[in-house]
């Protein structure tokens, strides 16, 4: 079997790459930047996934494309370039895959175009809620390929949970500022989320590649709904440190979120706090796996506590912390 993966050198990109080559796959990674992921035996293609020339003269053969590259919510871009990588760059992708004939397009699209998750937990039949311009974007791209697989083409769509594990750097930032009793809880940290192991994840995406119907969104997560102040008070152990009782309220949280927001980005920065870095203390995003639990056989197997001790564990293995 051969696999395509676009954003193959970010973290979930890298270990769907090493998973599936040590799986015995031929595996091509595509990404904006250079970067090897972590096995030898990719192959490596750097590009733009709005270059249709480029994708249609590198997808002949490929069984199956894993597409994961996005601009990320972080990302100091505007607008119009968040929909072109998100939303037009998925079309593009699309549309080369579909001329390549490759038989099955795994798409991941972000729990975050459920934007605020008001009760319950969610499955993927809640109406999407987008809360900012990278929820958007990622909505309209989801939109994109489900469009695609309507039109006949074999695309599923993954929503993954909130994605930890060693070599990840967006929560190393997190886990750092625990680490260094650094970190104040918002609104008493109440709000859930659905954290998942980056191996948990890859094996549901390899079986939603194998298993998952055309046209189908398949929330990936961990066994767990937690806490904002679980997680962190999970981090803490882990790391030996302690939570600090202190929590802040959420309006002038928001508030300063903003403002840093705006002053960081005229300088071309990204800010310590703005309303994307927010968005995990304030948004729920509790998500329900019945659905890929029942029609994939997914059974994710790393609760918090053990898949939390083996990150910080290989954090300061490469002393990254």
């Amino acid at each position: 079997m051969r696999a395509f993966i676009t954003g193959a050198s970010g973290f979930i990109g890298g270990h769907l790459a090493d998973r599936l080559a040590r799986d015995g796959w031929t595996v091509c990674g595509f990404d904006a930047r250079a970067r090897i992921p972590a096995h030898k035996d990719v192959e490596m293609v750097t590009g733009d996934i709005r270059n249709a020339a480029l994708l249609r003269s590198v997808l002949p053969g490929m069984d199956v494309v894993f597409h994961l590259a996005s601009a990320l919510g972080s990302s100091r871009i505007g607008d119009e370039e968040f929909f072109g990588i998100n939303a037009e760059g998925t079309r593009t992708v699309l549309a080369a895959a579909k001329d390549a004939g490759v038989r099955r397009v795994v798409h991941f699209s972000s729990a975050g175009v459920l934007g605020h998750v008001k009760s319950g937990v969610a499955d993927e039949n809640l109406p999407p809620n987008p809360q900012d311009v990278y929820d958007r974007s990622k909505l309209e791209g989801e939109k994109i390929a489900l469009a695609a697989a309507r039109s006949g083409q074999d695309v599923a769509v993954v929503r993954p949970g909130w994605v930890y594990g060693p070599g990840d750097r967006r929560t190393l930032k997190l886990i750092r500022a625990i680490a260094r009793r650094r970190f104040i809880l918002v609104a008493q940290g109440r709000t859930l989320q659905t954290p998942v192991y980056i191996d948990d994840l890859v094996a549901g995406t390899l079986l939603c590649a194998a298993k998952g119907r055309r046209g189908e969104v398949y929330h990936l997560a961990g066994p767990e709904v937690l806490s904002v102040k679980r997680i962190a008070e999970t981090i803490a152990a882990a790391a030996g440190s302690g939570v600090p009782r202190v929590s802040l309220p959420l309006g002038p949280v928001k508030a300063a979120a903003w403002v840093m927001g705006g002053v960081f980005s005229l300088f071309g920065k990204e800010a310590p706090l703005n309303p994307s870095r927010l968005a995990f203390f304030v948004h729920p995003k509790p998500l329900d796996i019945l659905k890929a639990v029942r029609e994939l056989g997914y059974a994710p197997g790393w609760t918090l506590e053990k898949g939390m001790t083996a990150a910080v564990a290989w954090y300061r293995a490469e002393q990254w912390i």
